[in-house]
């Protein structure tokens, strides 16, 4: 429980490439780019679509 804890409050370091999901598991995807402010900008598996959304609404696969 301690350890399911700890690795929720680790921040992620994102990189263009990563394979990353959303927190509810329903859409995979991969990272395109990180910008400034610290969104990512990824694109969810099987679509040519591209969505931002805010680093702690994804979580590395």
């Amino acid at each position: 429980m301690v350890a399911s804890v700890h690795s929720l409050c680790q921040s992620a370091d994102f990189q263009p490439g990563d394979r990353v999901q959303t927190l509810r598991g329903t859409t995979q995807g991969v990272i395109l780019r990180v910008l400034e402010d610290g969104r990512i900008v990824w694109q969810p598996d099987g679509v040519e679509t591209e969505l931002t959304g805010l680093p702690e609404s994804l979580r590395l696969l």
